[in-house]
């Protein structure tokens, strides 16, 4: 999937990088490059959703970043 949007730290159980999507949408990479790790950053990203059964992060839906860009 391609996902354009903004990264945002959340400062929630113990703080982790998301993506907020130009639609609303939002994303939490389970392997965010430090790169693209600002908040605020617009960003592009070509992504899969993460196959996890396990987290204690229940926000979000867990993706696998495969190609970023800064936008």
């Amino acid at each position: 999937m391609k996902i354009t949007g903004t990264v945002v730290f959340q400062h929630l159980f113990g703080g982790f990088w998301s993506i907020i999507g130009s639609d609303g949408r939002k994303f939490r990479p389970v392997n965010m490059p430090p790169e693209i790790s600002k908040e605020g950053l617009s960003v592009e990203v070509e992504a899969q959703q993460a196959q996890e059964t396990v987290s204690i992060f229940m926000w979000g839906t867990p993706i696998v970043i495969q190609i970023y860009k800064k936008s």
